[in-house]
């Protein structure tokens, strides 16, 4: 995915879905913090609608490791993990099947999907 978006820009436009996807089908790679805050980015950005920008813009002073207090990503000591299992109803290689053409189809209905499935399981 990350070279489709090399070779075609425009893909881009998803990128921050895709990478947020991803580690959200593999929570271990955040901190509990981390995977709470990559929640409520999903939330945002499938709900709200909100864009990169406007996330940015706001979650700022949030996210800046110079203030932050604790780890986005894992540490051996504490590593993200949902309280209920989720059983993902879209996966990279749903998104990956669909294409280059579908790419930011594919992606934004992964996004939903993810949501709705940590909804439904009562992790979100």
């Amino acid at each position: 995915m990350l070279y489709w978006e090399a070779e075609r820009p425009e893909l881009g436009a998803v990128h921050h879905l895709m990478v947020l996807c991803f580690h959200l089908q593999h929570p271990a790679l955040y901190s509990p913090e981390g995977l709470e805050e990559a929640k409520r980015l999903l939330i945002a950005f499938v709900r709200a609608g909100a864009s990169p920008e406007a996330v940015r813009r706001d979650a700022a002073r949030a996210v800046d490791s110079g203030r932050r207090s604790y780890s986005i990503t894992a540490r051996p000591d504490a590593e993200g993990r949902y309280a209920r299992p989720a059983a993902w109803q879209m996966t990279t290689a749903d998104v990956i099947a669909g294409g280059i053409g579908q790419y930011t189809t594919q992606v934004e209905a992964w996004a939903r999907a993810i949501c709705d499935t940590l909804s439904e399981s009562g992790n979100l």
